[in-house]
């Protein structure tokens, strides 16, 4: 079976199916084969409708009274009457109005769904259906039904009938890694299960074969950069203390650390890959200045590379008051004057500190002696961004990324095994507490009082809001909408609107004005989720918050809480029920580590790697969570490493850990 063969060679999917897949990812056989259902029907055991109890439930039943009707908004609400021997139940499908011409009234189904008590009765929703018949002659065959996630028109029953025509030829499917056999088995598993378990056995081994891809890209990526040699740095010890002890204040234990690591590794000839990460407000950018100093101190030019100007102009501000006129330090932005001058200074070594967006990355700006590249929220900067600032040095030069993201252990072991990691896990003294509070949707007046309270003080609000435009498929509340409203209910105020689709220039002139006071409230999209450091504002509102993940909230509850004065954050859920335990956990807690672990549990690792790396993570099907798997993936990689396999000759494998070549890699 040629697994690389274009998806349109399956029997049934024709050219403009096959394009509605391929804008989904789904492009050769392997997509189709990997793309694994979402969850199973089980419909062994049929239970009499008469002592059915709410959960998930399988009938036998026959179909009555089958219509659809349209509801607001253009949704389809299809409702049938379900019968058997022991009485009659009501089922419901929501948006699913091709069930309207699924049944005939002459026939028996197996229906599986969950039974719920809804206005005053019990109703089946959204139940899956299969033909009596089919299932009752080909029992170990149908029983278990797998369901696929739909992608554009096709829906889960497609994909099944696509995978049912390569039953066969997925027998033949050979293994991907040596000495881990039984793929062609874990496939057929997965697709067509004659047991739950088989289902889950299945799945696990393919969960071990995308978590071994993925660590040993981790481990040759490390392989290849301890292999690169660079210009040792080496440190003014006494410098640099006198320089920590003239300080306006303490260093935290962890800045030290962090700063003494990044000090040890620049010693060496083979060039840092250190990865900084500290939860909002610990203090990344003192630790960069520190080892910028360090740097300097050596004879060495250092670039800092921001992604917006914005950023990139707070850091030079502070920086510049940091230093006073110890270093020689200049600002490379899009918008800034006499670029060619400025160049000149960098190529003939006169400035010591760069401060620069993606300016920098101009082939007219080239370095004297670069030694050290900072990234600043480097999951903002693509790879070939990255590699092109490291190449303005003549060699190698150290790496530092850093990250507001706090990263769980689990995540840090398994996926970046191939840098090292310093972590910032304390505050500095003084910075004000956050506190969190949970805000029903029809209960927002209390929350605009004290807000307005903030606002006659002198201080700023943010308001965050999920979408830009407002649409008819969601309820969600838009920026648009909400800065019109925001704007009466203040109208004595200055009100912005900021959103993504704004051009650059127009988003950076906006947050330079909150930044400098002339904006009271900001209504905004989550574009200011990181870097913003505006330390007047004391007030951050989030609508829908219950749509968000925790790592998520966390980093825009960050925006404020930055100066002296305590600061508020409002959390309004979409709707009036229980808040989730999501919002819960963060209403008590402003330990972003500690968030980041449950973020884990609840979501996956897609939620914070993907804020990392723009989800280059993309598992599909493993769990970093399940240690099991992930310890099992780590034996196979000793393995392979071990007896010195080469990759070359495994053309699927290497290109199935591609992907996973990420932004730690140097070269």
């Amino acid at each position: 079976m040629d697994l690389t063969a274009p998806i349109e060679t399956v029997k049934g999917i024709g050219p403009k199916t096959a394009t509605i897949l391929n804008k989904a990812g789904l492009l050769t056989l392997r997509d189709l084969l990997y793309h694994l259902p979402r969850e199973y029907e089980n419909f062994h055991n049929a239970t009499a409708i008469s002592t059915l109890k709410p959960g998930k439930v399988t009938i036998k039943a026959t179909v009555s009274d089958l219509k659809t009707r349209r509801m607001r908004r253009n949704l389809h609400l299809t409702e049938a009457t379900l019968r058997d021997d022991t009485g009659a139940l009501r089922a419901i499908w929501f948006n699913q109005p091709y069930r309207a011409k699924q049944f005939s009234d002459q026939k028996e189904y197996y229906f599986s769904g969950n039974l719920t008590f809804s206005y005053g009765r019990y109703q089946l929703s959204n139940p899956s259906a299969i033909l009596a018949t089919e299932l009752d002659q080909r029992p170990s065959e149908a029983a278990i039904q797998p369901i696929y996630p739909s992608r554009g028109t096709v829906k889960s029953n497609d994909f099944k009938k696509y995978l049912k025509t390569l039953h066969n030829q997925v027998a033949l499917v050979p293994d991907m890694i040596p000495n881990y056999a039984g793929r062609a088995d874990a496939l057929l598993d997965v697709h067509f299960p004659e047991t739950l378990d088989r289902a889950r056995s299945g799945r696990d081994y393919l969960a071990v074969e995308e978590l071994f891809c993925l660590q040993l890209a981790a481990r040759l990526n490390r392989e290849a950069n301890q292999k690169l040699t660079t210009s040792p740095i080496t440190p003014n010890l006494a410098s640099l203390k006198d320089f920590i002890a003239k300080l306006p204040f303490q260093l935290t234990n962890a800045q030290r650390r962090a700063t003494w690591e990044i000090i040890q590794d620049m010693q060496s000839t083979t060039p840092m890959n250190r990865l900084l990460q500290g939860d909002v407000g610990a203090g990344k950018t003192m630790v960069a200045a520190l080892s910028s100093f360090v740097a300097i101190q050596s004879g060495f030019q250092v670039a800092i590379m921001a992604p917006t100007e914005v950023l990139a102009t707070q850091h030079a501000d502070s920086l510049a008051k940091l230093f006073k006129n110890q270093i020689k330090l200049a600002l490379l932005t899009g918008s800034t004057k006499h670029k060619p001058e400025l160049k000149k200074h960098i190529a003939n070594g006169t400035v010591d500190l760069v401060i620069g967006t993606h300016a920098l990355l101009t082939d007219d700006t080239v370095f004297h002696n670069l030694g050290l590249a900072i990234i600043d929220e480097q999951h903002r900067f693509g790879v070939a961004q990255r590699q092109k600032l490291l190449a303005k040095a003549h060699t190698m030069p150290h790496l530092l990324s850093m990250t507001a993201t706090p990263i769980p252990r689990s995540l840090q072991l398994t996926i970046f095994g191939d840098l090292a990691i310093s972590i910032l896990d304390e505050l500095p003294k003084g910075r004000q507490p956050i506190t969190t509070q949970l805000v029903s949707p029809n209960s927002t007046a209390q929350m605009w009082q004290a807000a307005s309270q903030e606002l006659k003080k002198g201080h700023q609000i943010f308001y965050i809001c999920k979408k830009i435009e407002d649409s008819d498929k969601s309820e969600l509340s838009s920026v648009k909408r909400e800065y019109q409203h925001i704007a009466k209910l203040f109208a004595d105020y200055k009100v912005a609107l900021l959103h993504g689709k704004m051009k650059s220039q127009e988003k950076d002139a906006i947050m330079a004005d909150f930044s400098a006071g002339l904006i009271d409230i900001l209504v905004s999209t989550t574009v200011v989720e990181v870097g913003v450091d505006v330390p007047n504002a004391t007030v951050i509102v989030i609508a829908d918050a219950d749509q968000y993940g925790l790592s998520q909230l966390h980093q825009l509850r960050g925006r404020v809480g930055r100066g002296k004065d305590s600061a508020y954050c409002y959390l309004i859920n979409s709707n009036s029920d229980p808040p989730t335990r999501r919002l819960r956990e963060i209403e008590r807690s402003t330990d972003g580590f500690y968030l980041a672990e449950v973020d884990l549990k609840l979501r996956g690792p897609g939620e914070i790697y993907g804020s990392l790396q723009h989800g280059a993570l993309d598992l599909r099907i493993a769990s970093i969570t399940d240690t099991k798997l992930v310890h099992r993936a780590s034996r196979l990689v000793d393995d392979f490493l071990e007896k010195s396999y080469n990759i070359d000759n495994y053309p699927e494998l290497h290109s199935a850990i591609r992907k996973y070549q990420r932004l730690t890699t140097l070269n």
